[in-house]
């Protein structure tokens, strides 16, 4: 099973995981959140979060889903990286995290196509009158 870690600011890795956790009726095992504050460094957190890695990692790879691409947590991320093994995805949301959770025992490409695919389609404009998929556009 791929191993997910949520590396994003203050509490939106640790609020998402209890989400999660509300949905399925209990915690998924192999998920994790690392927190990173505003005046952190994200060089001195480097040792903690390959810790993280390294406890997640079953020999399947780990997923790591970050908030913002370019931000403190993200580039924080990049340190991480390694092809095949530990991958990222910034722009974490709820509909990304669901998608992961359900495809976390196939191999680490898929499961990272996934969590792309599950973030940009669980953003939907929604009306009165229900989910409009084709709208692309919001007009001004």
């Amino acid at each position: 099973m791929i191993g997910i870690l949520i590396i994003a600011h203050g509490n939106l890795g640790e609020s998402l995981i209890h989400c999660m956790s509300h949905v399925l009726g209990k915690k998924p095992p192999q998920l994790m959140h690392f927190a990173v504050g505003t005046d952190d460094d994200p060089t001195d957190l480097l040792p903690h979060a390959q810790q993280l890695v390294k406890q997640l990692d079953t020999g399947e790879g780990v997923l790591i889903l970050s908030d913002i691409y370019g931000a403190s947590p993200c580039n924080l991320v990049i340190k991480l990286l390694s092809p095949n093994q530990v991958e990222g995805v910034a722009g974490v949301n709820l509909p990304m995290l669901v998608r992961v959770l359900n495809y976390r025992d196939k191999p680490i490409k898929f499961c990272l196509e996934k969590a792309i695919s599950g973030g940009r389609d669980g953003v939907v404009h929604f009306t009165k009158s229900g989910c409009d998929h084709n709208d692309k556009q919001i007009n001004d």
